[in-house]
């Protein structure tokens, strides 16, 4: 089947909100090449699930392709159009599983040497998109706080290096009670500007006290969910013929009602933590890269005003097999180790927050949890500097928004 072929009953098995958006775009849909049609449909198919953000990406992309006429479609999809596909892929049911079809477009397009004319094609479609999408930027600037170090007594290296040219380093912070006021920090502009998604707190450890008003992922409290996955992988790979490939197949597939989640809560929430832990490497076994997976995921996906990562110490590194086994309810714990993954995760939030609409009037804040430095970069602030001011994590945060 083509995309020329698609009819509305086709689309009965899509979620509510998903299957409108597609019938009032059926049209547009029905004009463009299968090489690109079901990458579409594998976003659609997911709009009911999806943060608002995300939702209003798709909106507008709709719309950009719905205005286009006939002709202006033919030029910008020409490049899919000229790839070749097998009567294997137009045979499959891309239709309700899209995700699959464009696992088995990649493997063909890379056997049959077409692979680099998709990418071309897809980055020139992606500029065209970003080049017409609404420029929206909220009046709220974004606002970034890292927490690393815990349970680290002492620690001679420099810290926050890749950030130190970006900002000011502050050596003199009062550390009492800066977890408390970091947050109180955060529930003040989660309550001052209320909106769905928009203020998070990710926790590589058990989370703190927090505001209802905070979307809150944390790593302890994922710990029946992580089990439950690493009993499922288990499972999968003493199969005969299960390779690595195979494998990320079946964890992409994996929903929240295959790891005992489903109807417990918000079902946004719900898959989005599957895909953190199905989707991520290691972010089932080490906190810290659950916690700098989380945070790039949020940024990127719910694109919100705040948020607030605390780091913890990470599980001692060991033999995969063990690891995967997850056999160890009390594991040795490396916070030496884990305040540098931390350090460099704090760094890579900083570049993700970056990609934020109004990230030029944004502020972020890296702290060295339990001691007395710190590191701020915001408009106000000059950068490549040091601060001998004796001042608190609130008011460092002050100072930071200006």
């Amino acid at each position: 089947m083509l995309p020329g072929d698609l009819k509305p009953e086709q689309f009965t098995g899509y979620p509510p909100k998903a299957r409108k958006l597609v019938l009032a775009h059926l049209g547009t849909l029905q004009q463009l090449p299968l090489s690109f049609v079901p990458s579409l449909l594998r976003e659609l198919i997911d709009y009911d699930f999806k943060f608002p953000a995300e939702r209003t990406a798709i909106d507008h992309e709709l719309a950009t392709l719905s205005s286009l006429s006939p002709a202006q479609l033919k030029e910008w999809f020409q490049p899919f159009s000229q790839l070749s596909l097998s009567s294997k892929l137009e045979k499959l049911d891309w239709v309700n599983q899209p995700a699959q079809f464009v696992e088995q477009l990649s493997a063909y397009l890379w056997t049959t040497h077409q692979l680099n004319a998709f990418r071309e094609a897809a980055i020139a479609y992606g500029n065209r998109t970003r080049m017409v999408a609404s420029s929206e930027s909220t009046a709220i600037p974004p606002l970034g706080i890292a927490a690393i170090g815990q349970g680290v007594q002492s620690y001679d290296e420099p810290l926050f290096r890749n950030l130190r040219k970006h900002g000011t380093y502050f050596k003199r912070v009062k550390p009492d009670n800066g977890v408390e006021l970091l947050m109180a920090a955060v529930e003040a502009r989660a309550k001052a500007h209320p909106i769905p998604y928009g203020h998070w707190y990710v926790d590589g450890g058990q989370p703190a006290d927090h505001s209802q008003l905070l979307s809150c992922v944390s790593f302890q409290k994922l710990e029946p969910v992580r089990t439950a996955l690493l009993k499922n992988i288990q499972t999968e790979i003493s199969k005969p013929g299960m390779g690595p490939e195979e494998l990320r197949t079946h964890m992409a597939r994996l929903s929240p009602a295959d790891l005992g989640i489903a109807g417990k809560g918000d079902e946004v929430m719900q898959r989005f933590e599957v895909k953190l832990l199905t989707e991520g490497s290691g972010t089932q076994i080490f906190s810290t890269t659950f916690a700098q997976w989380t945070a790039r995921e949020v940024l990127r996906r719910a694109q919100p005003l705040t948020l607030f990562v605390r780091f913890a110490p990470r599980q001692r590194q060991r033999p995969m097999n063990e690891l995967m086994a997850g056999a160890d309810s009390n594991p040795e714990l490396d916070p030496t180790g884990s305040l540098i993954d931390a350090d460099m995760g704090a760094y890579y939030q900083w570049i993700n927050q970056q990609r934020l609409p109004g990230s030029e009037r944004s502020s972020f804040v890296v702290w060295f949890e339990g001691h007395n430095q710190a590191l701020a970069i915001a408009p106000s602030l000059p950068r490549g500097t040091e601060s001998n001011s004796v001042l608190d994590l609130g008011q460092l945060l002050s100072l930071a928004a200006g």
